[in-house]
């Protein structure tokens, strides 16, 4: 009697995460890499983004994205170098480089890559899944990640950040700067100015959320843009999008 398995990362879809496959990634994943599934999975599952953390400003990488990065790190799946080199009668002829922020390596040889976009500009998909391709091609990568905003956490972000300004009875610029957002003098004309027309909380979700999450950002539709075009062909890839339910709101 033939035995029957749970869809690969049913736990998350169930969750509200986005998922898209290409190239056989999913039999791929659940037939060779079922192991690194489950640590993925439970990565993933563990995941939890302060609202707070949409709100602070600053440079550099987000605290959220950095958590995530430990905790891959942690599980196994590490930075690597691939470096590639083409010979010609023994004689280096040519040779590149790409690194990938998280690999998990197996004993038997394949490899798969991962990439994290929470809120990069959207031409670094081409640069990941081109970078995806090549390895793919070279032998040196079986399957290639990309783990980014899904669709219900990028259309939520105004609701999530109006709700908090909300709650907490944000009602004054000033009254912004505990949650480490200070705007700048383009964004204060632009919240004053926004204001007058719609009330202070939704100017600051509107201006917020349209500078530090635009649609030029990454996330999951500038994502499936790339895939519609071919991008990243014919490497098996494997796109992940956050949901909303990530955020914690407490």
């Amino acid at each position: 009697m033939p035995t029957t398995h749970d869809p690969l990362f049913a736990t998350l879809a169930a969750r509200g995460f986005d998922f898209a496959f290409r190239s056989h990634a999913e039999a791929i994943v659940s037939r060779d890499f079922s192991q690194a599934a489950k640590e993925l999975e439970q990565v993933l599952l563990d995941f939890v983004i302060p609202v707070t953390e949409l709100i602070a400003g600053g440079g550099g990488e987000a605290k959220g994205t950095q958590r995530l990065r430990r905790a891959l790190t942690a599980a196994g799946w590490r930075k690597h170098r691939f470096d590639v080199e083409k010979r010609i009668d023994g004689v280096p002829a040519q040779s590149r480089s790409h690194e990938v922020d998280h690999v998990r390596s197996f004993d038997g040889g394949g490899r798969i890559a991962l990439e994290i976009e929470w809120n990069n500009k959207d031409p670094f998909f081409d640069r990941d899944l081109e970078h995806f391709q090549r390895l793919h091609a070279d032998g040196a990568i079986s399957v290639g990640i990309i783990v980014t905003r899904g669709r219900s956490l990028h259309d939520g972000l105004y609701t999530l950040v109006r709700d908090f300004l909300e709650k907490n009875c944000i009602d004054t610029i000033e009254a912004l700067a505990p949650f480490g957002y200070k705007p700048t003098d383009r964004q204060r004309d632009a919240i004053r100015a926004q204001a007058d027309r719609k009330g202070f909380r939704d100017a600051v979700a509107n201006v917020l959320v349209s500078d530090k999450f635009g649609e030029a950002t990454t996330h999951w539709r500038k994502l499936e843009e790339r895939i519609q075009r071919g991008v990243g062909n014919p490497c098996p890839l494997v796109l992940i999008g956050l949901p909303i339910s990530v955020v914690a709101c407490s």
